[in-house]
């Protein structure tokens, strides 16, 4: 970043007095408790119940991005936008909630977490550059994990074919990469920053949630999402903005739904 650019970084929000910092523990509970804090809870569920089972680990699967009525087209439709934009509630709250920070900044929470579209090629560039450096190695963690049998088989989408396949697709990816990078890295490392945690335990907290929520998939999907989790983290502390990991974070969930979607009929170890 240059020197220009930092400068033009707003400041984040500072450490609360130590008797205000009960009621941010309260706030952040309830904010993760109705979004993905709850999905790290239902996975922990999900993957003792595969454990549990008398099928091997590596001979269950994984199905994201379903049809719910896929015999009448028009209403899955309808129930994968409005999926999409009940995902986005998190968001829209988080952002909220973080309008009531004390002391107060002269700025937007969209600022200062660097959700917006002041540097929209720079965003883009890092996005990019970030996509590489976690789904390349992603996917051959995953292939390990399959081999190892500690992860279950992924079929990461499984809308019918129609129309409007790729379209909801894009925006299911789209989605994701907002909820989980404002949610999980903008508004939890804020919040936790504000209690005075140092950089080190919210980092490794944001990711540690990170890789819980992805653990119905299996244990490599755990280790893998958390080790992304690390560097979106670290990546987060140093630019100061979210919107690169979002663009990240939509690369690869786009390139892993439609990817999947247009090659499973063509490569076996897809299905």
């Amino acid at each position: 970043m240059s020197s220009t650019e930092a400068a033009d970084v707003p400041a984040v929000p500072s450490p609360v007095a130590p008797e205000h910092r009960g009621g941010l523990s309260r706030e952040v509970l309830l904010v993760l408790g109705l979004s993905l804090g709850s999905s790290a809870v239902y996975a922990v569920l999900a993957i003792v119940d595969r454990l549990t089972k008398e099928i091997p680990l590596s001979g269950q699967s994984s199905s994201l991005n379903n049809s719910v009525t896929p015999d009448r087209p028009w209403l899955d439709l309808s129930y994968q936008l409005v999926a999409i934009g009940f995902g986005i509630v998190p968001v829209l709250l988080a952002l909220y909630l973080l309008r009531r920070v004390d002391p107060p900044v002269p700025y937007a929470p969209t600022r200062f977490l660097g959700f917006d579209l002041r540097r929209p090629w720079a965003d883009l560039g890092g996005g990019v550059a970030l996509a590489a450096v976690i789904g390349i190695p992603g996917l051959g963690l995953y292939v390990a994990a399959r081999a190892l049998g500690i992860n279950t088989q992924v079929a990461a989408a499984n809308l019918t074919a129609q129309w409007w396949t790729i379209p909801v697709l894009v925006l299911s990816a789209f989605q994701n990469a907002a909820l989980e990078e404002v949610v999980v890295v903008g508004y939890l490392m804020t919040r936790l920053r504000q209690m005075a945690w140092r950089t080190g335990w919210l980092v490794a907290a944001s990711a540690l949630l990170r890789g819980t929520y992805h653990l119905y998939q299996g244990f490599g999907a755990f280790v893998g999402n958390a080790i992304m989790g690390v560097v979106f983290g670290l990546v987060y502390v140093r630019w100061k903005r979210v919107m690169p990991l979002v663009v990240a974070h939509a690369i690869l969930d786009m390139v892993a739904f439609i990817g999947y979607t247009l090659a499973k009929d063509h490569i076996s170890w897809l299905r």
